[in-house]
């Protein structure tokens, strides 16, 4: 599937991933392959993604890399769209 996160900034990355974890309102979900589409407010937390990563040279220090060797960005709030195996992450 692809993912793109986007902050006020600046587009944080775009590529094709395995899945992605966020954090919202009501705990923490995945979506994967093929997800059913949905719309939902994230909370403060992690944006954990997995899958082949690759982030550019001015992004790169706003990332982390956890135990499960998922790369690991921190938000305050944000948005998330699925839609036909696209995951769209507003994240301030």
């Amino acid at each position: 599937m692809y993912l793109e996160i986007v902050s006020p900034e600046a587009t944080l990355f775009s590529g094709e991933v395995t899945s992605v974890t966020v954090p919202g309102i009501e705990g923490e979900f995945q979506l994967l392959n093929n997800h059913a589409p949905i719309i939902s407010i994230l909370k403060s937390g992690a944006v954990k993604i997995s899958g082949n990563i690759e982030l550019n040279e001015d992004v790169k220090d706003k990332f982390t890399t956890d135990a499960n060797k998922n790369t690991v960005l921190v938000i305050n709030s944000g948005t998330i769209e699925m839609k036909d195996n696209k995951v769209i992450v507003l994240a301030d």
